[in-house]
């Protein structure tokens, strides 16, 4: 059984910074000039980097491209130097309008504790990227009190349908709204400020000062190529952790590429398992993640959750005090 120890749950862990009204950066506007970094993984060559240049310009925006995009060490996008030189470059650049990471892979966690989050507070601007990033949008949204993007990578082939949310997303308008093809988990409705990506990065930062703040949070989580029992460990040491005990509702996004052969058949069972446990309003199956529609979610700004209309809205600026 998914046991959910209630004691405690609504105290703050050491460390845990805690925010309230979240400044949101600038919309883009046409002729934006946007930063292409490589924080993680390493791309698979030159076409990657041209796709990611040709949709900044479809666009409307200027492609500035980071000097060791195409670096390459093993499983990273170079040396942990070059690409922290890169981000905190364009972080520092008040001619630089937005930063939109060219994929995830791994990387992040260990360039967090050299991140210029000061430069992220003084010149706001619009991070876009998830699965890896991640990392970067729980440290800086904290640090910076800054709301990120947690929407498609910029070396992807981006359908209309997340075109359409990414380009909400920029402008300040509801990127979200209402799944037909979700179910609902457990009834209710909730309001609180975004937070999660993907699920393994959470728990690997559970226990850092890095962890997002989970206080009556919705927490929005995804993953891919995980088997079942590996899911049930990572939302285990989230609530070992304390964080999903103190959350008002919970989006189970895309939990893609389950080994076919998986003895738990796929991870319905499991979220219905945690979401009855923790007895807050949860819905299951958003598009959020390693899909091809996929919402962009402005992490650190407010929203609605209603699960029995099976929606999840973003708060218009008026609503988010």
């Amino acid at each position: 059984m998914f046991y959910l120890k209630r004691a405690g749950a609504n105290r703050l862990p050491r460390g845990t910074i805690v925010l309230q009204g979240m400044r949101r950066p600038s919309s883009l506007e046409p002729g934006s000039r946007v930063a292409l970094v490589a924080p993680a993984g390493p791309l698979r060559g030159e076409e990657d980097l041209r796709r990611a240049e040709d949709n900044v310009r479809e666009l409307g925006w200027h492609p500035v491209v980071g000097q060791y995009v195409l670096a390459r060490r093993a499983y990273l996008a170079g040396t942990d130097d070059e690409r922290l030189s890169d981000f905190n470059a364009v972080a520092r650049d008040p001619t630089i309008d937005a930063v939109w990471c060219l994929r995830g892979g791994y990387g992040t966690m260990r360039l967090l504790e050299g991140v210029d989050y000061e430069a992220w507070s003084r010149s706001p601007k619009p991070l876009i990227g998830y699965s890896d990033i991640t990392a970067l949008h729980a440290a800086i949204g904290a640090r910076a009190n800054l709301v990120t993007f947690h929407g498609p990578t910029a070396r992807a082939t981006l359908s209309e349908f997340s075109r359409a949310s990414l380009e909400c997303a920029l402008r300040g308008a509801d990127s979200c709204g209402t799944v037909s093809e979700a179910r609902t988990l457990v009834s209710g409705r909730a309001v609180g400020r975004l937070v999660g990506g993907n699920l393994a990065m959470l728990a690997a930062l559970a226990g850092t000062e890095f962890a997002p703040d989970y206080d009556s949070a919705i927490l929005v989580v995804e993953d891919v190529g995980e088997p079942v029992y590996r899911l049930d460990r990572l939302l285990a040491q989230l609530r070992l952790s304390g964080a999903l005990g103190r959350c008002a509702g919970v989006v189970f996004g895309a939990f893609t590429g389950v080994p076919k052969d998986d003895p738990a058949g796929g991870p319905d069972d499991l979220f219905d398992e945690v979401a009855r446990a923790l007895d807050v309003p949860c819905i299951a199956g958003a598009p959020v993640g390693h899909v091809d529609d996929q919402w962009t979610v402005p992490l650190g700004a407010r929203a609605e959750l209603d699960a029995d209309a099976i929606s999840l809205r973003v708060l218009g600026e008026s609503e988010q005090d």
